[in-house]
C-alpha cells in the first residue's frame, strides 16, 4: 500500500484514536511529510525499534509499539514461556512511560505477566532485572542518546543480553506479520486484578546495587582517598542520577558534585543540543562546574546510562583533557587487570572481548596480561552472548569487554553495557592512580609509552530519508566494488566483507571468512596498525566511517589520524 492510502487508512479506520487523526489531519497537503511518516514501516531491527516520535507508520507512537510488543508476545507464546514473563523499564524521554505502560498491556492481553518498573531505570538495571526475575524477556523503552525528538524499544531475552540470531529474526517475521487490526490490549485495572500488570521498584535497585559493590577492587583505596578525590557528575537530565548519586555515596567518596541543571529528568533536554557524552559540546556546564571545584574528573551518562563520557584534569596544564570510548575502556581494562593480576584473579581462560571498530590497543593489553582477545561486530549485544557461550561451554571467563562508543562491562551482573557501573570503576580508578600520585591523564600517558600511541576517529554523514538511505548503500556498493589499494600513505593489506562473508588477502589474494554473523560492514587492515572501517548505523541514518592509527608520539598520533580521516571523507563525497 503507498503512503497517501496508508495515511488515508490511519485518518478512517477505528482502531486508530482521535488524537492521531487529528495530528494527521494536520499536517493534510504536505505530501513529503506524509510520504516520510508511511513510506515504510519503522523497521523492528535487529535490537527493536528506534524512530521519531509522531502518528504514523514510520513513526514512534502506541500503535507501532503495541505491534513489536504483539509479535513479542506471539513469539513467546510459541515458545510456551509465557509464565515467566517479560520485565519492562524506561528512560526519560517523551513518552517513554506511556509506551512502556503499552507495551505491558499487550502482553497481558496475550497472557503474560510483565514486570514494570514504578518509574525510570537505567538499560543496565532493566538487563539485571530480567535476570533477577528470571523472565523470558525484556523491553527498554529509550532512544539512548539521540534527540530529544526520538525514543526507541529495545529487547531482550532471558539471558538479559539484546537479542540475537536467531531469535531477532523470528520476532522480526513476526512483527512484520501483524497488522494494526491484530493487536490486542487490555485495562490496566482488569490487568492489576487478574495479577498480569506488576510493579517493581526499590527492592530491584537494592540488588542491583549489591551486585555492583561486588565488583570494587579496591575499598581500602577508595577510604583513603575518598576525602581527595574531586569528582563533577551529570546524568544528562536521564537515569543514572539516584543510583550513580547513592553508589557514590554508599562507597565513600565524599566530594562529589552534581550539575544541577541536568540532575533532574527532562524529555526536552534542555540544557542539551544531544544528550550524548561523545559530544564536546554537552559538557560545558559540567565543565564549568568542574573548574570552580577544581575536580580530577567528569563524568557523564548519556540518558538511559548504558554510556559513560570522561573528562580528566592534567594538573601540569590545568586543562581538562576528553577521553574517547576506546580510551576510558582501555584505562578501566588496564585498571581491572593489573589490579586483578596483582591479586591472583586472573584464569588461564580470561578474556577481554571487543568490537571490531574499537581501538588496537587491546590486543596489546590483551597480550600484557595474557589473555584471550576476541572481536565482534559492533552491538554491545554481540558481548554479552559471547559471556551466554562461556558460561554454557564451561570454558572461558570473561573479564572486561568495551566499545569504542563509549560503552563497557565490568562483571556479568548484566549483559548490556552498564554506565553506572562503569562511573564507579572510573572513580575507583582514579583513587587508585591518586593513590600513586598519577591523575587519570597521567596513567593514559603511562599506557601509552607502554602500549604505544594508538588514536581513533570517527567521520559520520548524516543521510536522512528514502534519498539518504539510498546513498548510504551506494556508498557502501562502491567501496565493495572497488575497494582502495592505499589510504593516506597506509597499503592495504587485507579487507574483510562482512556482507558476504570474506576475508581477502591482497598481497596473496587468498581468501577465507570472518567468523562473524553477516553484516553490512568493510574493514579494510593495513600497514603500521593502521586500519579504517565503513558501516551504517544501526539506529541512525547516518554511515560511519572509523579509522585508527598508531603513532610515535600524541602528536604524530592526531596527525596520522587527521590524514585518514581527510581521505575518508573523499570516501563519502
Amino acid at each position: 500500500m503507498d503512503d497517501k492510502k496508508l495515511y488515508e487508512e490511519w485518518l478512517t479506520s477505528p482502531v486508530f484514536d482521535e488524537a492521531t487523526k487529528a495530528e494527521l489531519k494536520a499536517i493534510a497537503g504536505n505530501d513529503a511529510e506524509i510520504r516520510d511518516r508511511f513510506y515504510k514501516d519503522l523497521e523492528f531491527g535487529t535490537g527493536g525499534l528506534r524512530g521519531v516520535v509522531g502518528a504514523g507508520t514510520n513513526r514512534m507512537n502506541l500503535y507501532t509499539v503495541r505491534r513489536a510488543t504483539q509479535g513479542l508476545a506471539k513469539y513467546i507464546l510459541n515458545k510456551g514461556a509465557e509464565a515467566k514473563g517479560v520485565a519492562i523499564s524506561f528512560d526519560s524521554r517523551h513518552f517513554s512511560p506511556e509506551f512502556a505502560e503499552a507495551a505491558a498491556l499487550t502482553l497481558n492481553a496475550n497472557g503474560i505477566k510483565a514486570y514494570v518498573f514504578d518509574a525510570l531505570r537505567p538499560t543496565p538495571e532493566l538487563s539485571y532485572a530480567v535476570r533477577e526475575l528470571g523472565c523470558t524477556a525484556g523491553i527498554m523503552v529509550t532512544a539512548s542518546h539521540n534527540p530529544p525528538e526520538y525514543n526507541g524499544y529495545k529487547v531482550y531475552w532471558d539471558d538479559g543480553c539484546q537479542i540475537t540470531a536467531p531469535v531477532d529474526k523470528d520476532i522480526i517475521d513476526l512483527v512484520k506479520d501483524t497488522a494494526y487490526s491484530d493487536i490486542k490490549t487490555m485495562d490496566k485495572e482488569e490487568a492489576v486484578k487478574a495479577g498480569l500488570f506488576n510493579v517493581i521498584g526499590s527492592e530491584m535497585d537494592d540488588k542491583y546495587v549489591a551486585e555492583l559493590k561486588k565488583l570494587i577492587l579496591s575499598p581500602e583505596i577508595i577510604k583513603k582517598q575518598a576525602e581527595n578525590l574531586k569528582i563533577v557528575y551529570t546524568p544528562f537530565h536521564g537515569t543514572g542520577n539516584v543510583p550513580v548519586q547513592r553508589m557514590l555515596k554508599e562507597l565513600g567518596f565524599k566530594e562529589v558534585y552534581i550539575v544541577k541543571e541536568q540532575e533532574e529528568p527532562d524529555g526536552d533536554f534542555t540544557t542539551l543540543d544531544y544528550p550524548n557524552p561523545e559530544d564536546e559540546k554537552a559538557f560545558e556546564l559540567a565543565l564549568k562546574l568542574a573548574k570552580e571545584k577544581d575536580a580530577d574528573i567528569v563524568l557523564a551518562n548519556d540518558p538511559d546510562a548504558d554510556r559513560l563520557g570522561v573528562y580528566a584534569k592534567d594538573k601540569k596544564t590545568g586543562k581538562y583533557i576528553q577521553f574517547t570510548g576506546n580510551m576510558s575502556g582501555m584505562l578501566l581494562a588496564e585498571y581491572e587487570l593489573s589490579v586483578k593480576k596483582d591479586k591472583g584473579l586472573l584464569k588461564d581462560d580470561s578474556t577481554l572481548i571487543t568490537t571490531i571498530v574499537s581501538t588496537n590497543l587491546a590486543f596489546k593489553i590483551a597480550e600484557y596480561y595474557n589473555l584471550d582477545l576476541i572481536e565482534v561486530l559492533t552491538g554491545f549485544k554481540f558481548i554479552g552472548e559471547k559471556i551466554k557461550g562461556f558460561e554454557e561451554k564451561g570454558r572461558g571467563t570473561y573479564e572486561f569487554g568495551f566499545e569504542e562508543s563509549y560503552g563497557c562491562l565490568i562483571g556479568t551482573h548484566a549483559r548490556d553495557k552498564d554506565g553506572i557501573m562503569a562511573v564507579v570503576g572510573l572513580c575507583e580508578a582514579a583513587a587508585y592512580y591518586m593513590d600513586k600520585g598519577l591523575t587519570l591523564w597521567d596513567q593514559m600517558l603511562n599506557m601509552y609509552e607502554k602500549y604505544g600511541y594508538f588514536k581513533e576517529g570517527i567521520y559520520t554523514m548524516t543521510l536522512a530519508g528514502e534519498d539518504g538511505a539510498k546513498r548510504i548503500n551506494e556508498i557502501l556498493d562502491n567501496l565493495r566494488k572497488n575497494p582502495p589499494t592505499e589510504l593516506a600513505g597506509y597499503k592495504v593489506l587485507k579487507t574483510r566483507d562482512y556482507a558476504n562473508d570474506v576475508v581477502k588477502d591482497l598481497t596473496t589474494g587468498e581468501t577465507g571468512t570472518t567468523g562473524l554473523p553477516k553484516s553490512n560492514v568493510l574493514y579494510f587492515d593495513m600497514t603500521s596498525d593502521a586500519w579504517f572501517c565503513v558501516r551504517p548505523s544501526g539506529t541512525e541514518p547516518k554511515i560511519k566511517f572509523y579509522a585508527g592509527i598508531k603513532g610515535n608520539s600524541l602528536e604524530d598520533a592526531e596527525d596520522k589520524l587527521n590524514k585518514v580521516l581527510a581521505e575518508l571523507k573523499k570516501l563519502g563525497d
